[in-house]
């Protein structure tokens, strides 16, 4: 259990409250929709971000991050690489404080340009595993 001041990903946890889920599934099947439903389990909102589904989760889907009206926490990537630097140029323009590239999502150009932008980046990492590991 980490819990020193050193645990970045433990405090951005605790102060998140809204996580927008770019590429989240309607489908129970997929990773991303296993991760989202844990993660709204643990008392967070999560709004997917997929313009090919209705909803998921009891959430209604925006097309886009530009779409979401609510302040986002944290941008959660379940897309392939080479998607994630439209990703983070739009997480730039809203000023969004962390991106969160999940396990298998790597772009170090993008991830560097996020971190010069002042945002705070996670790259190839489970969320649902983090959390668990500081507060399951």
């Amino acid at each position: 259990m980490k819990t020193d001041a050193a645990d970045e990903i433990g405090q951005l946890l605790k102060r998140t409250k809204i996580i927008a889920v770019v590429g989240l599934s309607d489908s129970p099947l997929r990773p991303s929709h296993g991760v989202s439903a844990y993660m709204q389990s643990q008392g967070y909102r999560v709004i997917p971000v997929n313009p090919s589904i209705k909803g998921a989760l009891g959430e209604k889907a925006v097309a886009s991050l530009a779409d979401i009206k609510e302040k986002i926490d944290i941008v959660d990537v379940f897309r392939r690489s080479e998607f994630v630097p439209e990703v983070v140029d739009e997480a730039i323009r809203l000023k969004v404080p962390a991106i969160w590239l999940q396990e298998g999502v790597i772009h170090q150009q993008a991830a560097e340009k996020a971190r010069k932008a002042g945002i705070f980046v996670v790259m190839d990492k489970c969320i649902l595993k983090e959390h668990r590991a500081r507060f399951g």
